[in-house]
């Protein structure tokens, strides 16, 4: 899955925390991705908040995070697919999950 065009692209070594959305950390250029064989891509509306996040595995999508938020910017939900697997998780306008 590809985002709208209005989003930014950018790569990241890993990610903190267990909470959602991930907080994806120690940022890379394109040019760092050339040796290495696991990154995250995030995908990063005007805000800053990540809605697509892939964990990307010698060079094919291994996992990943869709996020959609409220008005407020408290997270909506998180679709999480992996090994091809789809779950889907909804929180409230509070954060807390539902």
């Amino acid at each position: 899955m590809q985002p709208e065009q209005s989003t930014e692209c950018r790569y990241f070594v890993s990610y903190t925390g267990i909470k959602l959305p991930l907080k994806l950390v120690n940022e890379i250029s394109e040019i760092g991705l050339i040796n290495r064989n696991t990154y995250y891509r995030g995908y990063f509306d005007n805000q800053d908040r990540l809605l697509l996040c892939q964990k990307v595995v010698y060079g094919e999508v291994e996992s990943e995070h869709q996020y959609e938020y409220y008005a407020n910017g408290t997270l909506k939900d998180a679709q999480i697919t992996e090994d091809d697997e789809v779950r889907k998780v909804n929180f409230n306008e509070l954060g807390e999950m539902v």
